[in-house]
């Protein structure tokens, strides 16, 4: 079973003065904007590390649920933040670490056990594989 899911970006002009704008296919983010300013200076508006940020924290938190459920466990909560790491490399900038942070209060767990459980969703988990995915490309040059 496969199941595709769509995003788009759309960018005018040079990586400073330039800007851009990201959609979602459920069209939960429609035209959001994004360019150097709100990636690199804090300005306001998205970027895609905050994008992957967000999907990781999501696809994690679900990945326990159904590690915990298979262990007869049922979370009360989950709350994951996830921290991604730009930096600038001797080869360019790369995303070279993602800190999961998890609360979660799951009744008749063990501090062992839910550990173990947390460890096998983040290694199990799509977006956590997704950074050692193979990735392709099509490319078609317009105009």
């Amino acid at each position: 079973m496969t199941i595709t899911k769509h995003g788009s970006a759309h960018w005018k002009g040079s990586i400073r003065e330039g800007h851009g704008t990201i959609s979602t296919e459920s069209g939960t983010l429609q035209a959001v904007p994004y360019g150097f300013a709100t990636r690199f200076e804090g300005k306001p508006g998205s970027n895609p590390e905050e994008l992957l940020a967000a999907a990781h924290a999501a696809c994690f938190s679900m990945a326990l649920s159904l590690i915990l459920g298979e262990a007869g466990l049922t979370a009360q909560s989950i709350h994951t933040e996830a921290a991604v790491h730009l930096d600038k490399t001797d080869t360019g900038f790369g995303i070279t670490q993602v800190d999961l942070t998890l609360k979660a209060d799951v009744p008749g767990a063990t501090a062992e056990q839910f550990l173990a459980l947390a460890e096998k969703a983040k290694a199990g988990c799509p977006v956590s594989k997704l950074f050692r995915a193979n990735i392709t490309l099509r490319a078609e040059l317009e105009g």
